[in-house]
Order: C-alpha cells, then sequence, then structure tokens
C-alpha cells in the first residue's frame, strides 16, 4: 500500500465482496510466514499460542470477524470447548491459517465493510501479484546509457 501498511484481503466464498483489514507489520509477517509454510527454529508468538492449546487438548476451531466500531474490527477465537476468545483480526487470521480453523465474517461486518470486485478483475489483481512477486527494484532503473531528463 501507499502508506506501506499491510493489508489482508479477506475474499467471500461465494461471491464478489472482499474485506479489507490493515494490520501492523509483525502480523503481516506472522500471516505471510504461515502462507509460506515457513517453520522458524523457535516458535514466534502465534506458534506457541497454537502449541499451547494442542498440549492442552484444545483445538481452534473458527475465527470470526464479528464487528466494526470506528474503523477499528474485531474478532473472536472458537475453542473446541465452546470457549471464545476475543482477538485482533490479524493475530486470529494468523492462528487459523496455523491451525486450519475457518474464517468467517458477520453479515453486518461484509455489508459495512466490504468491496466488490467482479472476477475478472480478480484475474486482474492475480496477475499483477505475480509481476510483483517476479519483478525487483533493478528493472525500473534506466539503463546506463539512457539520458534522463530533468537530472
Amino acid at each position: 500500500m501507499p502508506t506501506n501498511q499491510p493489508i489482508v484481503l479477506l475474499k467471500e466464498v461465494e461471491g464478489e465482496r472482499f474485506l479489507p483489514i490493515w494490520i501492523g507489520a509483525a502480523e503481516a509477517s506472522a500471516i505471510a510466514y504461515a502462507q509460506q509454510g515457513v517453520v522458524p527454529p523457535r516458535p514466534l508468538t502465534h506458534d506457541l499460542f497454537t502449541e499451547v492449546l494442542e498440549v492442552l487438548g484444545h483445538e481452534l476451531t473458527r475465527v470470526q470477524i464479528v464487528r466494526l466500531e470506528d474503523k477499528v474490527f474485531f474478532a473472536e477465537l472458537l475453542l473446541d470447548a465452546g470457549t471464545i476468545v476475543s482477538a485482533r483480526p490479524s493475530d486470529a487470521i494468523a492462528l487459523a491459517l496455523r491451525t486450519g480453523a475457518t474464517i468467517t465474517v458477520a453479515d453486518d461486518v461484509l455489508d459495512a465493510a466490504s468491496i466488490t470486485m467482479p472476477a475478472e478483475e480478480d484475474d486482474e489483481v492475480e496477475k499483477f501479484r505475480q509481476f510483483l512477486d517476479e519483478v525487483s527494484a533493478e528493472d525500473f532503473l534506466p539503463d546506463k546509457d539512457t539520458p534522463l531528463e530533468g537530472f
């Protein structure tokens, strides 16, 4: 993002809506590590929480984004014993990715904060994402023999 603040885009399973949630850099790293299957040599916070649940014999069954207040999202962790724990959405998503828990969003939150992107635009977003994965800063530097105007 232009502000250099990471964003998570949750996509509706059957639909064209996306829920953008701005998150912190540390949480973005935790989410990216889980998506990429990175296993750190020592457990990071989300890995530790996942391990503690496992050792105690509990399971994270679902993560819910439950409300939006003053542009701040709120989430809940639903454990197998019926226990509900309040959480930040970014932490909840990082845990869901590690445990395979389902991520859901309350309808009123989707109605209030989602953006709609038709499927063909979704293809364009994926093409752009692939481009960004393959491009480097050097690709944008001019050839040393190319004159630059204004410099």
